[in-house]
């Protein structure tokens, strides 16, 4: 277990140490380097701030925003939410100056574009300095997937069927392109247009690859971009966010209202047109990066590491094959098909608080009481509510004419190893959109908005 956890975890000080399938044309290490030393930001990679201030053993200041500070007041408990921190107060950092506290570019972000909410100041004063280490969620397939056997009986014979024959359609149906993507890992290259293509359709059938599809945009942006904007964020030690919110604001209609990376699928066409309005330098090379650096994270986090990505085809393969040979890509698509069942919100606790138990024993042991969303350290921090040798402190907020937060009224609120109440949101299509950010299903809940509703005033049951 503690291994499975240590390969859902990144550490960018470190050389790298996961086991990845055969025949990949590219290691995991040829990428750290080539991300480090052969792109303008890729020093911070290493060199953030955030994973600076998280080494040196000092007080952390970390920016909350919540719609719920009279719930909290009144009960004095504060509840995490799943997601890409599995298990946290979901919060970006704060760096002390001498006219306040200055929020990182995300933060700043989050609270220009969510007003009504009220943002709150957390200090966390570790034991000892932090290892910066970060849970990359696209590497929780095989976590997904264990939890999910392990409490299968939980669910009725019906609804076991239901899962394995959408898990199963959804694969056959997009095997074609997995194929082609895990061929490209391993060096056999495609046409980039018609790779993208295949991409954006298969999207519909294995919502993972959005969430791939996007985390690469993402990272080709951050450690690409050479704006005014980029370079004052980078003197601060930050990856600008900004990038990647405006390319899936303007990638998916109502992503505003509905952050789902399963809606993430723009064609090639449309992909130049969406980087190009965004800094036109960086379209002519961008689809021929999804296309090498999504193949080879697709072989990475789906495959086990004793399966040969030039060998290894999706067509044809049952249920059987893929829960011992791709682990990564069935676990991702359990996890999101089965909050889909009608019963799932009863059941919600049983699947996510488990995984929930695991992580925090993972953090305790290696002494994290602040992980990060290490897919890459661009400041979505959480707050481990289960660590029992750091003191916790909040305030409510209050920003100065220059942006500056300011500590106002301390909340007396003690944060609870509980997760807060499930809500999942209408499917793709489907005539209700949601309008609540808040209320977004877990895995969306570390995308660009914080979509999960993280400050709860229920009491434990």
């Amino acid at each position: 277990m503690h291994k499975e956890w240590d390969h859902a975890h990144t550490d960018y000080t470190t050389p790298v140490q996961r086991r990845s399938p055969a025949s990949l044309a590219e290691s995991e290490s040829d990428w750290r380097r080539y991300m480090e030393r052969s792109t303008p930001n890729g020093w911070l990679l290493r060199n953030n701030a955030m994973t600076e201030a998280l080494s040196s053993g000092q007080p952390m200041y970390l920016l909350h925003s919540t719609k719920d500070i009279n719930a909290i007041r009144t009960s004095q408990q504060l509840h995490v939410s799943t997601g890409c921190l599995v298990g946290t107060l979901y919060c970006s950092p704060l760096a002390i100056q001498r006219e306040g506290l200055r929020p990182h570019n995300l933060g700043a972000y989050l609270m220009r574009t969510k007003p009504s909410t009220t943002p709150m100041i957390f200090e966390v004063t570790p034991d000892a300095p932090m290892l910066p280490k970060g849970v990359d969620y696209l590497h929780l397939g095989p976590i997904h997937l264990r939890m999910y056997l392990r409490y299968q009986s939980f669910l009725t014979p019906a609804e076991q069927d239901q899962i394995d024959r959408t898990v199963l359609a959804g694969i056959r149906a997009a095997a074609g392109f997995i194929d082609v993507a895990l061929r490209n890992a391993a060096g056999q290259a495609t046409g980039t247009p018609e790779f993208i293509d295949q991409l954006s359709d298969a999207v519909a059938h294995v919502p993972f690859l959005g969430y791939l599809y996007f985390e690469v945009l993402s990272e080709y942006l951050m450690l690409h971009s050479t704006t005014p904007e980029t370079k004052t964020y980078a003197q601060a030690g930050e990856l600008n966010n900004w990038l990647y919110k405006r390319l899936a604001f303007a990638a998916v209609d109502g992503m505003d209202r509905l952050f789902d990376l399963a809606r993430f699928n723009p064609r090639h066409h449309r992909l130049v047109q969406l980087i190009d309005g965004l800094e036109p330098a960086l379209a002519p090379r961008a689809a021929e990066y999804v296309r090498r650096r999504l193949s080879h994270l697709l072989a990475r986090t789906t495959l086990h590491p004793s399966q040969d990505a030039a060998s290894f085809t999706f067509q044809g393969a049952e249920l059987g094959t893929l829960r011992e040979a791709t682990p990564g890509l069935l676990g991702q698509m359990v996890f999101r098909e089965i909050r889909y069942l009608p019963r799932y919100p009863l059941l919600y606790h049983c699947f996510e608080k488990a995984k929930a138990l695991e992580v925090w024993n993972y953090w305790n042991g290696e002494g994290i009481p602040t992980p990060f969303n290490g897919v890459i350290p661009k400041g979505e921090i959480g707050i481990n509510p289960a660590y029992p040798r750091s003191a916790v402190r909040a305030w409510t907020a209050r920003q100065d004419s220059k942006g500056y937060l300011h500590p106002d009224e301390e909340i007396q609120a003690v944060l609870t190893p509980h997760l807060a109440s499930w809500w999942a949101p209408p499917r793709e299509r489907e005539p209700h959109i949601a309008t609540d950010e808040s209320h977004a299903p877990p895995q969306e809940a570390c995308s660009p908005i914080p979509t999960q509703r993280s400050l709860k005033s229920e009491v434990p049951a």
